[in-house]
């Protein structure tokens, strides 16, 4: 088998990877960088490809998939939570970019009636590919792929977790041996703090600030994390109010469809019978002037209602702002973070409110990465992908040092063979 590199070398986002094996030909992911204006992998004509295979529904890794379904008969297969969590992603993709994509929403109806899904460890044969998807723990639906062509075995981790959290198992353990392993790196240099002191301070700062008669805004990535934050909150015994807003809200239907992909289904219909779900600016106005917690998209505050609650609440110095997801630079999150400033009224702005970072990863750190990755047998060659340079190149180092093995920080363009 050929592998090419078309995104993801070196930086995080575009993800594609071309498998080439005699004359089939498929994707693993097909990305986009959701920047102002967004990036795209190589370009790979679509009559060539048989299928494209989706890690999971980050935009990072699907949002260029409907620029192959203006036509022909390519098929995308997925897990099911994949399938539908895609579709609402790049639905909102189109929205707020669609003047800057080469694709619109009749080729995203395309793609989602040549979909096929598979569950976990369900087989399935694209051309001369054996393929086989593996939970990666990172969000609902997220699969390690496993393809097999002519005596040889590639894994693609995709985006991946080892750690369990309250919403995810955490990734499966079991992968088995590898000819190539084509691995993630966003965390490849540093750990996270255990999960249970991140969720132990979370909720103590949200008592503070409602106790306070504050209103706490937890801008969230709409899936995943919004879901997470709000269980940590009720599997605490957190006693006051809790609200959740925006595309969260959809994702919650979808979840409550698969709870087999999650860690306790259980644990997620006990939140949503206990949370308020924001359907009306009546409600969002109401929400700025009580106690509470509001969990809300979008996580970068880039977008969504978050604007709103971060408009009329982060000039009260008795309100809270609580960053929960990585906060790309340049983003008003980032910003936030960084400075202190926040967009008010138009303008920069000092906040006033509260601001503390949590750290609730959907990535493994560096050990639970590294152990999961020395436990794959054989002795495959290793490409470390979707990370900064700088732990790209260090994951390739140690992983070389520590196996013995051959590890390449690898390059867009760059073509390997196993």
């Amino acid at each position: 088998m050929e592998v090419k590199v078309l995104g993801a070398a070196r930086q995080v986002g575009r993800s594609a990877f071309l498998v080439t094996h005699k004359d089939s030909k498929i994707l693993l992911d097909y990305g986009a960088m959701t920047t102002k204006v967004p990036g795209f992998p190589m370009h790979v004509p679509p009559k060539d490809i048989k299928a494209i295979v989706l890690s999971h529904a980050h935009l990072d890794h699907s949002g260029a998939a409907p620029l192959h379904f203006l036509g022909g008969t390519m098929k995308l297969h997925a897990t099911p939570v994949t399938s539908e969590l895609s579709n609402i992603l790049i639905q909102d993709f189109i929205k707020i970019s669609g003047q800057y994509l080469p694709f619109e929403f009749l080729d995203l109806m395309a793609m989602n009636s040549n979909t096929v899904n598979h569950g976990y460890m369900e087989p399935f044969q694209v051309g001369d590919f054996n393929i086989s998807f593996y939970d990666a723990g990172h969000i609902p639906g997220s699969a390690v792929v496993a393809v097999e062509a002519g005596n040889k075995r590639i894994l693609y981790t995709g985006d991946i977790n080892g750690e369990e959290t309250n919403l995810l198992a955490g990734s499966w353990k079991n992968l088995g041996e590898a000819d190539m392993v084509i691995t993630e790196s966003t965390y490849a240099t540093a750990d996270h703090p255990h999960r249970s002191k991140a969720e132990g301070e979370f909720v103590d700062f949200a008592r503070e600030v409602v106790e306070r008669g504050g209103v706490l805004l937890v801008p969230a990535f709409s899936v995943g994390r919004a879901q997470e934050i709000a269980m940590t909150l009720v599997k605490s015994g957190f006693r006051h109010p809790i609200a959740m807003d925006g595309m969260a809200l959809k994702v919650n239907g979808i979840l409550l469809r698969y709870q087999e992909y999650l860690k306790d289904g259980a644990a997620l219909r006990r939140m949503l019978e206990t949370i308020e779900e924001v359907t009306s600016w009546t409600q969002r106005r109401r929400l700025t002037r009580k106690p509470g917690v509001i969990v809300s998209p979008a996580g970068m505050l880039v977008g969504g209602a978050s604007i709103f609650y971060n408009e009329h609440l982060s000039m009260d110095e008795k309100n809270g702002i609580a960053i929960v997801s990585f906060q790309v630079p340049g983003t008003p999150g980032r910003t936030l973070i960084d400075k202190g400033l926040t967009i008010y009224r138009g303008k920069p702005t000092p906040v006033k409110a509260e601001v503390r970072r949590f750290d609730f990863s959907s990535h493994s750190g560096k050990s639970a990465l590294l152990s999961d990755l020395k436990g794959i047998g054989g002795s495959p060659k290793f490409l470390t992908v979707h990370g900064e340079e700088a732990s790209c190149l260090a994951l390739a180092d140690q992983l070389h040092s520590d196996l013995g093995v051959e590890a390449t920080a690898a390059m867009p363009g760059q073509d390997f063979t196993v």
